[in-house]
């Protein structure tokens, strides 16, 4: 089986209007720089996003926010975006926060077929809403759904040609999960080299979880908040 596309406008092949997908990443570390760019440029609209934060205004996930490419977004963090902000007071975007622990749980469980579990975080807040409750130890849990995608998107700082990938630090945080979680995985990686060059010790993905992968160009890899000393 041949992972290996040319690039990101290859790799995205068959994502539709109104699908589900994932998008890893920390912050704006560890993004899929190449694929959202990509997107962007497309017609795709009304896609469900899941992702532990919005991205900012103009880079990450707020290039599909400009272009109003989003119906729902599902996230744990959404302070750094204000086009986000505008959009969900308007209600032009549905919203979904999950407390971060909860969503890196829901993802994982997904990925590993686990379809519920119960935890504490959340109980007696919004996010409790109507789920299902249950005491363990004497304290209150509620029950959370394990989270798939119909394509999950994640970048990398090294991959093999049969899908094996290595994250650099923090990147590691959600892309690790989120690659488990897609009906089909795509990875986008910096240095993409022949199947064996890897240690198998130091793999974070296993190759097995990845359908396609590419090796991106141009990355800008932005910081936030820039913090100088006067």
């Amino acid at each position: 089986m041949n992972k290996v596309l040319k690039d990101a406008y290859e790799a995205i092949q068959g994502i539709e209007s109104g699908m589900t997908v994932m998008f890893g990443g920390f912050g704006l570390c560890g993004i899929p720089e190449n694929c959202l760019k990509v997107l962007a440029e497309s017609s795709i609209d009304q896609l469900t996003c899941i992702s532990n934060n919005a991205g900012i205004d103009n880079f990450g996930l707020g290039v599909l926010l400009r272009k109003h490419q989003m119906k729902r977004m599902i996230a744990s963090y959404v302070g750094e975006n204000k086009e986000f902000e505008r959009q969900f007071l308007t209600g032009e975007l549905e919203v979904e926060l999950i407390p971060q622990g909860t969503l890196a749980e829901r993802i994982r469980a997904g990925g590993a077929g686990i379809p519920a579990f119960f935890v504490p975080a959340g109980y007696g807040t919004e996010v409790q809403g109507d789920k299902e409750v249950r005491i363990f130890n004497g304290k209150p849990h509620i029950m959370e759904l394990g989270m798939t995608a119909d394509f999950a998107i994640v970048k990398a700082k090294y991959g093999d040609t049969m899908g094996n990938l290595i994250y650099n630090k923090t990147a590691n945080n959600f892309n690790q999960p989120i690659a488990t979680a897609g009906r089909i995985t795509i990875a986008e990686v910096e240095e993409l080299v022949p199947y064996g060059e890897l240690d198998p010790n130091h793999i974070h993905t296993p190759g097995v979880y990845v359908q396609r992968i590419f090796q991106g160009t141009n990355y800008e890899k932005r910081i936030e908040f820039t913090t100088t000393r006067s």
